[in-house]
């Protein structure tokens, strides 16, 4: 077994697992969008991004990918993590403006605006039909091509591939397929109809203090220690 820290906890893993692999044994959440289980990892969303190592030397990896090792010290929600996962969900909502996944997502991350220009592109390149395609349907009927800003995913030649069976796996696992909810129509590619509370408690002690989520992830233990904080000082001026 191998020995290793996750938010200060000290975990033990088995060999060959990942961050994320750990985390999740344990309970601790660390959000996804391109792993998927039953599929070979990608780690191209970079959602699952955690801070690994001590300070001063730090640096962040996709937990999806990253193996676990014998003293590893991991935080899944530092500052710095969470700032980073903000933007990646920022350059997806330019992407794929009408994805209810990834809307859902800029309201659970608190991201209220798009600093990128729209593109309605409806791909994030996630990777995650393809691997369907190949990996549970055996089809290979579709795959990346080109590289760099023209990167996307077609069939060969761009033609209806001989080896589709139409089975809809693709459709299915897709995340910008789905269209948004039934809720308000915004003017902008942002929703935050589903907006929670920003977790507070990163601007005072740069960390999640709540590892079960529900107080950290809205910040009610930094707001109910304000609000304390207020009643004693107006209790001790009059």
């Amino acid at each position: 077994m191998i020995k290793l820290k996750i938010n200060n906890l000290e975990v033990q893993a088995e060999e060959g697992w990942t961050i994320l692999q750990t985390a999740k044994f344990y309970g601790l959440e660390i959000p996804t969008l391109c792993y998927n289980e039953g599929l070979s990892v990608y780690g191209g969303c970079r959602l699952c991004l955690v801070e690994i190592g001590e300070p001063p030397k730090t640096k962040i990896v996709s937990s999806c990918t990253y193996p676990v090792q014998e003293g590893l010290v991991v935080h899944t929600d530092t500052k710095r993590v969470i700032e980073a996962r903000r933007m990646m969900i920022e350059l997806m909502l330019a992407v794929a403006p009408n994805s209810k996944t990834i809307q859902d997502l800029a309201s659970k991350f608190g991201v209220k605006q798009v600093r990128f220009k729209i593109r309605n592109e409806e791909c994030i390149l996630c990777g995650l039909c393809v691997r369907m395609c190949r990996e549970q349907m055996d089809g290979r009927a579709i795959g990346f091509q080109y590289r760099g800003y023209k990167r996307k995913i077609s069939t060969p030649f761009d033609i209806r591939s001989e080896e589709c069976r139409l089975c809809g796996g693709c459709i299915y696992i897709c995340p910008a397929c789905q269209l948004r909810c039934q809720g308000p129509q915004p003017d902008t590619a942002i929703c935050n109809a589903c907006l929670t509370l920003d977790p507070s408690c990163l601007d005072y002690y740069d960390e999640l203090q709540c590892w079960m989520y529900d107080a950290g992830r809205c910040g009610t233990c930094v707001q109910e220690k304000k609000e304390s904080t207020a009643r004693e000082e107006s209790v001790s001026k009059t």
